[in-house]
Parts: C-alpha cells; structure tokens; sequence
C-alpha cells in the first residue's frame, strides 16, 4: 500500500527507527529540481576558495598553468560518473543517500557510511564558517580602518569581534537549516549568476590592472625537457588526479541528498554535466591567471582571496569580500550540512529530523573550534580532510556494484523502510557490505597515515597505492561486494525481480 502526503511517501509497515517524513521517498509533487536547479547548486557548491586554491598545489609541483587546469578539469569529468550512477537511485526512487545505503550495507549498518560521509561534512562546515566569518571581519576593519582589532579572549584565543563574525555567520547557516533544502535551493538559484558574474568581472579586474595576466601564464612546465622536474610529469599527475577526485569525492556518495528531488533522469544528468566539469576548471583558471597577475601588480603571488580582496581597498574589497561570503555559504549549505543532517537522522528518524540534525551539524561546527585547527595543524587539515575523503572511495564502489550490478537498478523502496524487510540482512547488518568497505579503504590506509603525518614512513609500495586512493578504493570495494554477497546472503532474498 502506497499512501502519498504532500511530498513525502508514508510507507505502511515501516519502523520508526528507519522512518521519517524527511527519508520518506519524496513524491511527484516533492520532485520540484529541474536541470537548471542542480547546475545552479553546483555552481554554488564549486566557486569556494578551495576551488581557487585548487590549480596553486600543482603549479608549485612542477606543473603549468595549462597542465593544472586540464588535472582540476580531468578529475571532475572522472568523478562526474559515479556521481551520476549514484543519483539514479536517488532520482529514481526519491531516497537520500543514507536511505541508498541500507541496499548495500543492511538497515542498521547503513548508518557506518552516513556517519562517515557525515563527520567530514561536520569538519568543512566548521573550517568553511570559519572563512566566512572571517571575511565579514576583514570587511569592517577595511571600512573602519582596523577599529575593531582587539585583545585575543582567553580560552578562545581570538578577539570579540572575529567571535562575533563567526558566530553571526554560522547563525545565517542556522537559518537555512531551518527552512529546510528549498531554502538552499532558492539560495543557490540566486546565487549561481551572482557568483559567475564576479568571477569573471574579477578575472576582467586582474587583465586591466595589469595589462596582462603576468608571467605565471607564460612559464614553461618544470617537467618538460630541460625543466628542474624532466620526466617526473606522471609522479605528479597522478597523485594530483586523485586529490581532484578526491574533492568532490564526498559528493559522489550523498548526490541522492539533492536528485531525489529531481523532475527527471534527464534533469540530473544534465544538471551536473553542465554544473560541475566546467566550472571547476574555469575557477581554478581564474585563480591561476589571477594570482598571476596580482605578481605584476603587488609585486608579489597573493593566492588567497580574501587577503587580495583586503589589497584592493574600497569598494572592491567590499564587493570582493561579500561574493566571498556568499560563496562559503552556498557551498557550505549543499556540500557540508544536507548530508550529516540526513546522516544523524538516519540514526534515530524518530527522534532526529533533517532539520534536528543540521542542528547537530551546526553545533559540532562551534565545538571543533575550527580556528585552533586551522592555527594549529594547517596544512594538515586540509590533507586529512581531502585524504580521507579519497578513503571513501569503496562505498561509492559498493553502492554502483549493488545497485547497478546486483540488483539491475531495481528497489522494493518500502523495504528500505522495514526492520524485518529484504535488506534487514544478518539483523540489519549486510556483512557483504561492511567487509568489502574495509577491504576497499585498507589499501590506502598507510599512505594516508603517512600523508597526514601521523606515521614517518610506510614501504613505497603503500605510497603507490595511495597516489590511486580513490580509484583502488572504488573498484577493490565493489569487486569485494559482488564476491562477498553471494556468500554473507546465500540464503536470503536480496534481488527485486520486478
């Protein structure tokens, strides 16, 4: 029996621990998203300062400026796959993504993968909320000419006013938490334009100021014959790839969070085509070529955005600054709160609503005191953070290998929902899942160790392996799946035949 509420599902027979009217699948009514909607959400998600940032970790590697941008551009078309597999289930059946989870990993253990792809949504949101606090800071020192500069606050270490910035930051998010992801919707809509538009007139602002985008553009690659780095190209390449993947990794897992509200198949896929691959690249362009000629103009390579925006003095760090505010937060909402709100409530649906935990999210954003991160393990935050999201790279193998390849992309959507239904497993636990998950993430592990300096050294081979993190990961974690669900569910029903 199928009973429709506005634009959630009521599923008859469903558990309250399993159920709620935010994991309900969503209705025709619900599916409001046309292709418009999801490119303006990605486009809103990608121009962040880490995006920016990307193409500066290559270029100081070796790479030119055209080697960088085709890497950032090459990752994204690479991860644009399994996010468009992964959002089928979610366009198809109206499911967020820890929903999606119980197919492969059992009722209960499908809260392991929501959780994990929730914590590192909890870290970017407090690290991103920091930025846009910051920002707002710098503008009212700009305006005011350092007047609000004071003594750091015992315990927190900053002064009044950089708390104050954070906080009134993080209560904007708050806000759009409340309202749920329309708000976010109509916010990335508004937004895309806006954004794109000071992309390009800051990307105008660099040419004219310095009659040219600088010698940056013009620098040969480090590894071409004769450079410092000849013949090196593919050691760099390849780990670089993986970091690109490695970005939107996370993404690739919870995209179901936004297509369950698609109109169409069509409409996602063209939605994210258009919104991701390109985009991306021109970004990281406009950083390169900007970067390049704030050389000729300051004297100096200023890859961070907001002390550039704080260089222009005027109006342009006022406009500067407050893209770069609306930026933090439209990549923020999409990309770091949806999915741990869906994340914490998929622990508890009876108790824990979307909007309850996007709370959580927002709180654990204060508690991790994102700026003693930052001051203290610096780069290293950032390493972690995009390291371990390549880590994650066998759940979106497993998840392609079960709904593609084991079930022919075919769900009995209400079973999702019921403790005693056909993905209930060994007591709500699919061990099929839950081992080839480690045996798809233990590969990288000590080169991940390594990279975020935990350990001092681990034998080359593991470096190798962890240069492919997400690659190994996607495929070592579905090839595991295929193989270990025949023996962990020999003797239960797992395929929908209709």
């Amino acid at each position: 029996m199928r009973a429709t509420y506005g634009t959630f599902e009521e599923v008859s027979g469903a558990d309250p621990a399993l159920y709620n009217e935010d994991l309900a699948p969503t209705t025709a009514r619900g599916r409001t998203w046309d292709w418009k909607a999801i490119a303006a959400l990605w486009v809103g998600m990608v121009v962040c300062v880490p995006t920016y940032l990307l193409a500066s970790g290559l270029i100081a590697q070796g790479m030119s400026w055209d080697q960088a941008v085709f890497t950032v551009l090459l990752g994204n078309v690479i991860v644009l796959v399994p996010m468009l597999l992964v959002g089928h289930a979610g366009t198809r059946y109206g499911i967020p993504f820890p929903v999606l989870c119980r197919s492969a990993f059992g009722t209960i253990g499908a809260r392991i993968p929501g959780l994990l792809r929730g914590f590192v949504g909890c870290g970017w949101f407090g690290i991103q909320t920091w930025i846009g606090g910051q920002a707002i800071y710098v503008i009212l020192n700009t305006l005011t000419g350092n007047a609000f500069d004071g003594a750091p606050l015992p315990l927190l270490g900053i002064d009044l006013a950089q708390t104050l910035c954070f906080l009134g930051f993080w209560a904007l998010h708050v806000v759009f938490i409340h309202y749920g992801t329309e708000s976010i919707k109509w916010l990335e809509q508004l937004a895309a334009p806006f954004l794109l538009l000071m992309g390009l007139a800051l990307l105008v602002w660099a040419y004219v100021a310095a009659g040219g985008f600088g010698q940056m553009l013009s620098t040969p690659s480090a590894f071409a014959e004769g450079g410092e780095k000849a013949g090196q190209f593919w050691a760099v390449f390849v780990p670089g790839l993986t970091a690109m993947v490695g970005f939107w990794a996370t993404m690739a897992l919870n995209i179901p969070d936004f297509t369950r509200f698609a109109k169409s198949q069509r409409d996602q896929v063209v939605g994210q085509v258009v919104g991701l691959p390109i985009p991306m690249a021109l970004f990281a362009f406009i950083g390169v070529a900007v970067t390049s000629a704030t050389v000729v103009i300051y004297g100096e390579a200023i890859w961070d955005p907001v002390e550039l925006a704080s260089r222009m003095g005027g109006v342009g760090v006022v406009v500067s600054l407050v893209a770069l505010i609306v930026a933090t937060l439209t990549t923020n909402l999409a990309a770091n709160v949806v999915a741990p709100s869906y994340g914490f409530s998929n622990l508890a649906p009876a108790s824990i609503s979307f909007r309850t935990g996007g709370y959580i999210t927002a709180l654990i954003g204060i508690l991790i005191f994102p700026w003693k991160l930052l001051a203290t393990a610096g780069d290293y935050i950032f390493i972690w953070l995009i390291g371990y999201s390549a880590l994650l790279g066998p759940i979106a193998g497993i998840l392609i290998a079960d709904y593609f390849f084991y079930r022919k992309s075919r769900l009995h959507a209400h079973d999702l929902f019921r403790a005693h239904g056909i993905y209930a497993a060994e007591g709500g636990w699919n061990w099929a899942g839950i081992t080839a998950l480690v045996l798809g993430a233990l590969p990288s592990v000590p080169g991940f160790l390594k990279a975020a300096g935990i350990v001092a050294a681990v034998p080359p081979v593991f470096d190798t392996v962890y240069g492919y993190a997400w690659f190994v990961g996607l495929f070592v974690g579905a090839a595991a799946y295929l193989a270990l669900n025949p023996v962990f569910n020999r003797h239960r029903l797992v395929h929908v035949t209709a």
